[in-house]
């Protein structure tokens, strides 16, 4: 039986992710923890550590407590709060991963997942159908950590065999977490207040198209990527994943459907430079050939599955 550890758990996705990996494997199985406590944000009870992931010795500790064989690695500072604090996401990003990476190599860990993003391309990347193995030079210092993590990642594959999986997400759409400082997190604040005030101010222009993802497909992907046998990858820690891509407008079309006298209008700010450095489009063939990933929610299920959610949650 799998022991794993989350770190980053109270986050957008590592939530979300500890609930599913806890009902696959068991909630005595999966570890979570974060900067606090994170036992009962989680909505599942299952053992729960604070860990400071700049603390080597406490990852280690835990990990040998638990006996864990598999760690989920999601602690990091998003891109929008990277722009405002860039040494704490260099910190956060840079050193939290090689601390995990090395917990993993002198403990022997089966494995280890850890998402990247489309934030590790930049403007001088193909902006349509980005192809998963191309030039990459973020603009972002997330996206600079989210390259070197990437190639950290390999690099331990490669050097020292430690077994480190990746995928490249794009924006995350989820109606059971806020935002954790995301550029694409206008996509998940415009339902709340479409439902609550029929009106929102988008902080990206109306023609920014980005990939983005429903929640139940990205869990999906990283879990599906860390079943699938080694010998079928190719890549390792840099796997492009898509769903869909839209714009502003369009989700607001989309809305407006269901919701006739919702409108949207536009204040772009210092996110847009972010979001225009990324692409439009993701070429995930390679996932989909070595592992075998597809995604089941479009824009048009998304929509409808967040409208009722967030509509039972502020009711």
């Amino acid at each position: 039986m799998k022991r794993i550890l989350v770190t980053g758990a109270l986050g957008q996705i590592g939530s979300e992710l500890t609930d599913a990996l806890r009902d696959k494997y068991g909630k005595d199985n999966v570890v979570a923890s974060d900067l606090q406590e994170p036992c009962a944000e989680t909505k599942a009870a299952g053992p729960c550590e604070i860990i400071d992931v700049l603390d080597k010795n406490a990852l280690d500790a835990v990990v040998k407590h638990y006996k864990v064989d598999t760690i989920y690695h999601l602690g990091a500072i998003l891109s929008a709060v990277g722009e405002k604090n860039p040494q704490l996401a260099y910190q956060v990003n840079m050193n939290g991963l090689f601390n995990v990476l090395e917990v993993a190599r002198e403990q022997k860990l089966e494995r280890v997942l850890v998402p990247s993003s489309i934030a590790a391309f930049g403007p001088d990347s193909p902006k349509n159908n980005t192809p998963n193995d191309t030039i990459q030079r973020p603009t972002s210092m997330y996206g600079v950590t989210k390259v070197a993590g990437e190639l950290l990642g390999n690099y331990y594959v490669k050097r020292f065999g430690v077994d480190v999986r990746g995928v490249r997400y794009p924006g995350i759409i989820s109606y059971k977490t806020l935002p954790g400082g995301g550029t694409t997190d206008y996509a998940i604040d415009i339902f709340y207040e479409a439902l609550k005030n029929k009106k929102y101010t988008s902080f990206l222009g109306p023609d920014s198209r980005l990939p983005m993802m429903f929640m139940s497909d990205a869990i999906k992907s990283i879990m599906d990527l860390a079943e699938a046998p080694f010998e079928s990858l190719k890549h390792h820690a840099d796997y492009n994943v898509a769903a869909v891509s839209f714009t502003p407008q369009e989700l607001a079309d989309a809305i407006k459907k269901r919701i006739p006298e919702f409108e949207i209008s536009y204040e772009p700010d210092y996110r847009q430079e972010i979001a225009d450095s990324w692409p439009a489009s993701l070429d995930d063939s390679c996932a989909r050939e070595e592992w075998g990933w597809s995604h089941e929610y479009g824009l048009e299920e998304m929509v409808d599955i967040m409208l009722e959610k967030i509509q039972e949650k502020l009711s």
